[in-house]
């Protein structure tokens, strides 16, 4: 029981301490546009900008999803039986994973108001070259 109350814990932790500079980032605007972190929606992902904002808006709840994680955690090794072990773990899975998720919807919401970038080139789009000339 011991070794699982010692993972469950190091889980924790270090996810919560993950989703704290996640959202950390995600607040100052620094988390850069990529595929592996972050709010990642097809709103999100059009420009730097809905990124960006995306991002911001969900810092907030990722920064919870943190602290309810890392605090579960913390807590784990004073917990003497393995009820209140898997309950206090279970609840931080849960609170974290939950707050992850209300930041994605937040952070979805804010970067489908950024407008979507105009085509590339001049002739808006059009193939082989200027369209109507």
């Amino acid at each position: 029981m011991l070794a699982v109350q010692v993972i469950l814990c190091a889980v924790l932790i270090l996810g919560g301490a993950a989703l704290l500079l996640l959202g950390f980032r995600g607040l100052r605007g620094s988390l850069p546009l990529n595929t592996y972190v972050g709010v990642r929606t097809p709103a999100a992902m059009r420009s730097e900008e809905a990124f960006e904002l995306a991002n911001r808006a969900a810092g907030p709840a990722m920064l919870a999803a943190g602290g309810v994680a890392v605090l579960a955690g913390a807590s784990l090794p004073a917990l003497a039986s393995g009820f209140s072990v898997a309950l206090v773990g279970v609840l931080g899975l849960v609170g974290a994973f939950g707050l992850m998720t209300v930041g994605g919807v937040v952070g979805n919401r804010a970067a489908e108001t950024v407008p979507a970038p105009a085509p590339a080139g001049g002739c808006g789009g059009c193939a082989g070259g200027c369209c109507g000339g």
